[in-house]
């Protein structure tokens, strides 16, 4: 008996240290993350071009952490984990006076994530980005920023944008939450999930929580990086940011492809107009006089133009700066009277002044 006694005990002693260990990081992210704060509302971005076939958008969201609070996660585009998987994105949803964060998944079909609209096909309700045709995932051009050169399996569906709204609430129920409710069809589709994240959807999320500059206590809603093309590439060519990459636009933009978010972006932005290096100056044409600059007074010095007794013909004195001295030889004219033109010129004399040429003989001499 006391050998049975002894055993039991022993037993006892090992099983309590492992009723003590915390739960895993699997066990955390299936129960959720619970927070007292409202996730912030949902910023407008741009789409940044598919990188290829086979890639899948996944919308960035908001994600907290308990040493940083929230920061934001950019959209990426992935590979799904198999063919003819589709993601549902996470959503925050409020329960028992706390947000309680529900992970995504990829599944078959998409399933409820809280009515959240996070625009580029998904709208609040399942996924009309695209679709898979047996192996190959087709794009709906409407709704994407694809390029037809990389990407040939694509269509156009318009219609499914016709109704929707711009709604920047990121999280169901609550005060001031969205009142979407999943249906009975919508909760059979979270029974039939495949997998969670991928890793390279890990690691855009832990990228973006090592920098600072997406945690919302520092951007205050407008991350670094609003969305990459490639998972955990903050710093490529075609990545969304808040500076040094495309401009961003206003949410209720008119011509918007996708329910009044934001066009795709193309990467252009509008360079300055600079001017030829042989264009000519700015200078007055010909026969007009250049304008003089406001509240500027002419020089007290400056020579007066002479309107009265100027002739046709008679060529432009140069300006003296002394006091102009009558010529020799040259005949005083008095002034022209009111009425009459201007003054006829006499031909000048040579020589001594009153003295005239003698006249010329007939016949020559």
């Amino acid at each position: 008996m006391k050998r049975i006694a002894t055993t039991l005990l022993i037993a006892g002693l090992m099983a309590t240290p492992m009723l003590a260990l915390p739960p895993s990081a699997d066990a955390a992210i299936s129960v959720g993350i619970s927070v007292n704060i409202a996730p912030p509302p949902l910023p407008v971005y741009e789409q940044p071009i598919a990188p290829g076939p086979g890639y899948i958008w996944t919308p960035g969201y908001w994600a907290w952490d308990p040493a940083y609070g929230y920061y934001w996660v950019p959209g990426t585009w992935v590979m799904p984990p198999e063919i003819g998987l589709l993601w549902t994105p996470g959503w925050w949803g409020w329960s028992d006076g706390y947000y309680r964060w529900h992970a995504g998944y990829w599944g078959p079909r998409v399933g409820f994530y809280g009515g959240i609209n996070y625009g580029y096909g998904y709208f609040g309700t399942g996924y009309v980005g695209g679709q898979w045709r047996g192996r190959d995932f087709y794009y709906n051009r409407a709704v994407n920023n694809i390029n037809v050169t990389n990407v040939r399996n694509v269509y156009v569906n318009r219609t499914v944008v016709n109704n929707v709204h711009v709604n920047r609430v990121s999280y169901n129920g609550g005060r001031g939450g969205l009142r979407a409710q999943p249906t009975a069809a919508q909760r059979t589709y979270a029974n039939q999930r495949r997998s969670g994240p991928t890793s390279m959807q890990t690691r855009q999320r832990e990228t973006a929580m090592r920098d600072p500059a997406q945690r919302f206590k520092t951007n205050q809603g407008r991350p670094a990086v609003f969305a990459t093309q490639r998972a955990g590439s903050f710093s490529g060519a075609h990545a969304v940011r808040a500076s040094g990459g495309p401009q961003l636009r206003s949410a209720a933009h008119p011509e918007s492809r996708n329910g009044h978010l934001v066009q795709a972006p193309h990467n252009r932005t509008a360079a300055p107009q600079r001017t030829p290096m042989n264009a000519a100056p700015n200078r007055p044409q010909r026969g007009h006089a250049a304008a003089p600059p406001r509240n500027e007074r002419a020089p007290v010095n400056a020579p007066r133009p002479q309107v009265q007794g100027a002739h046709p013909n008679a060529r432009p004195q140069p300006e003296m700066q002394h006091q102009q001295r009558p010529q020799p030889n040259v005949r005083q004219q008095p002034p022209p009277r009111s009425g009459r033109g201007a003054p006829r010129h006499e031909p000048q004399a040579h020589g001594k002044q009153g003295k005239k040429p003698p006249p010329k003989s007939s016949d020559g001499h």
